[in-house]
């Protein structure tokens, strides 16, 4: 299985139940591993036949200004759910944790894994 991977995508949002969490942006840190559908592109080198980074960012991005979430787990699946079936992933790891919420703490969150055929 060929991976591509996305790690410290850092972004502000809406997030959380305290009611400070629906008006204060919090900074989130963002880690993704998403399977590939083929391996093709190893082997054309051809753009095609890759998985557009851009395009996974540029979606991530629409949903954290569009959609409140109360908790990290529900924007965890949402992205995952938004990968295997928009970008057609086979399988993906995702993991968001919110930046320096608890003194003492650099950060926490959750990681998920799905795959297409166990959602």
């Amino acid at each position: 299985m060929d991976i591509i991977f996305l790690h410290d995508f850092k972004a502000k949002t809406l997030i959380g139940v305290y009611p400070w969490e629906r008006i204060v942006p919090q900074t989130i840190r963002i880690d993704l591993e998403i399977a590939l559908p083929t391996s093709r592109a190893c082997q054309t080198d051809n753009i095609d036949d890759a998985l557009d980074y851009a395009l996974v960012v540029e979606k991530i991005n629409d949903i954290l200004t569009n959609r409140h979430f109360s908790l990290l787990e529900a924007l965890a699946e949402h992205i995952a759910q938004t990968i295997l079936s928009e970008f057609q992933s086979p399988w993906v790891k995702v993991s968001v944790a919110k930046l320096g919420i608890i003194r003492g703490v650099k950060r926490l969150g959750v990681c998920i894994e799905r795959s297409a055929s166990k959602q």
